[in-house]
């Protein structure tokens, strides 16, 4: 966990990135650009600003295995969108913690991916389980994961549908 040099920088991040957004809401709108380009097979480069992640699937889905899946990308996406929400908001709150995890249990069915029977290709439930430990009351605990819930984008992107706009441009060979 942070130590308290680090905690306090973070709650000053935290708290002016708070106020100039309130005095200049254009500040926090935002377009980010991500790019994926399959490399070989199944194996994809993901790169987003200095970022490069490679993500792939199993063997026996096809993959070479060379990166976690897109699903596991996602869910990581979460729990550690969350796992730092609730180190921003205990910075903040100047809530003591010395430990947090997060642990995700989702639940799908494959089929949907396969486009039979009709099934969602999608988590029918995923399950999130967070681990606090700190000295601090469970008031301010609480208040800490509530805050973080409430703000984080990525627990609302999974939550609620979000407008998706596809393009596509096809380009003949040669």
């Amino acid at each position: 966990m942070p130590d308290q040099d680090t905690t306090e920088r973070i709650r000053t991040v935290f708290d002016r990135n708070a106020k100039a957004l309130q005095l200049r809401p254009s500040l926090g709108q935002k377009t980010v650009e991500t790019r994926v380009r399959v490399l070989d097979g199944l194996r994809c480069e993901v790169e987003e600003g200095r970022w490069k992640i490679i993500a792939d699937v199993s063997e026996k889905s096809g993959g070479t295995g060379a990166g976690p899946d897109a699903g596991a990308l996602g869910r990581a996406a979460l729990g550690s969108c969350l796992a730092m929400g609730y180190v921003l908001w205990a910075s903040h709150y100047q809530v003591p913690l010395d430990d947090v995890s997060v642990e995700l249990h989702s639940d799908f069915d494959a089929r949907g991916q396969y486009g039979q029977d009709g099934i969602r290709p999608a988590h029918s439930e995923i399950r999130y389980r967070v681990r606090i430990e700190s000295s601090a009351p469970e008031a301010d605990i609480r208040k800490v994961v509530e805050s973080a819930d409430a703000t984080s984008m990525i627990l609302d992107a999974f939550a609620n549908p979000q407008k998706l706009v596809r393009s596509l441009e096809i380009v003949r060979p040669g």
